[in-house]
């Protein structure tokens, strides 16, 4: 017989095949977790001892205490800022995820998004669209700073933090960054607070996880002093950014422009944003790799995998 495994969010249909073939799946259960799970049948409820999910899915220890054989929560992707690991942790319960199978995914969108924010390519895409940028009636081309020099602030210096920071180093640029701590491991230059990572860049690159201490990091200050030909580009989490302040900024001209994969208040997207000519904007898609999507599920199964036979699962979240 099948061990059982609840699924709290909808998976890619490569991994729940992988799934089906070794467990007895159970959902997936939608909407709000804490809520829905207590809807399954008391039978199930009496046997469940793992959930695969996803970061973004909101898991308490109400929604915990309904399973009383709980003992993983598995994380597809490096997220899981949807559980409450104290309180996981509090009831015996491991949660896992998968690090850094897409950091160098996510690194090449930041890129993009830099390019295009920099170089303003949707102003120059509605250019070519209303037929102004040649002949006799063309719109003068405007020189705009590229990326040459400039100087790159990456938020957060982790797996993906270091990868962007290789990639603009190749478009001979300048990168510092501000963490939790210095690494001993790189010698770009280290900045005590996020403040003055902004004073000092005019491209800030947010690359932190997911975190409550995160929540609006970047604030009204810091974008001010960013500055007026600062750009930032946003591939962690749109709670990081005061998606207010964000759209006042660029409104007014505090900042000149901004590469964006992911919003506040995902899967909305602040309709403003669209009129922008100075924004870069794409659909949470930074990791969205066939590469990094195989790296996360084998990751997935290893983890599952290992809790199953026993095992110490190799990918525990460690706060």
């Amino acid at each position: 017989m099948k061990p059982p495994l609840l699924l709290a969010s909808r998976l890619p249909a490569t991994l729940q095949d992988m799934l089906a073939e070794r467990y007895e799946l159970i959902g997936p259960v939608l909407g709000n977790f804490d809520d829905a799970v207590k809807e399954l049948p008391a039978a199930d409820l009496a046997r469940i001892t793992a959930i695969c999910t996803v970061g973004a899915v909101r898991i308490t220890p109400a929604g915990m205490a309904a399973l009383p054989k709980l003992k993983l929560i598995s994380c597809l992707g490096s997220g899981y800022e949807g559980v409450d690991i104290p309180g996981a942790n509090a009831r015996g319960i491991t949660v896992t995820h998968s690090p850094n199978c897409n950091a160098s995914s996510v690194a090449d969108l930041a890129m993009g998004l830099m390019i295009e924010s920099i170089r303003n390519l949707p102003a120059g895409r509605d250019r070519l669209k209303s037929g102004t940028w040649g002949g006799l009636s063309a719109e003068p081309n405007v020189p705009l700073r590229g990326l040459t020099g400039r100087r790159v602030g990456i938020f957060g210096m982790g797996a993906i933090g270091l990868k962007i920071a290789l990639r603009a180093s190749a478009f001979e640029m300048e990168v510092g960054y501000f963490n939790r701590k210095p690494r001993n491991d790189t010698l770009y230059g280290y900045y005590a607070s996020l403040l003055d990572l902004a004073k000092w860049c005019d491209v800030l690159v947010i690359a932190v996880r997911a975190a409550p201490e995160n929540r609006h990091a970047v604030t009204r200050e810091v974008l001010a002093a960013l500055g007026s030909e600062g750009h930032v580009i946003n591939i962690s989490r749109g709670s990081v950014i005061d998606e207010a302040a964000l759209i006042e900024a660029l409104q007014t001209g505090v900042i000149a422009g901004a590469g964006l994969d992911v919003y506040e208040y995902e899967p909305k997207v602040p309709e403003v944003f669209f009129g922008m000519r100075h924004v870069a904007l794409t659909p949470h898609v930074g990791g969205a790799t066939s590469e990094a999507q195989r790296a996360m599920e084998a990751m997935v199964m290893a983890n599952l995998d290992a809790f199953y036979t026993g095992k110490t699962p190799p990918n525990p979240v460690v706060l």
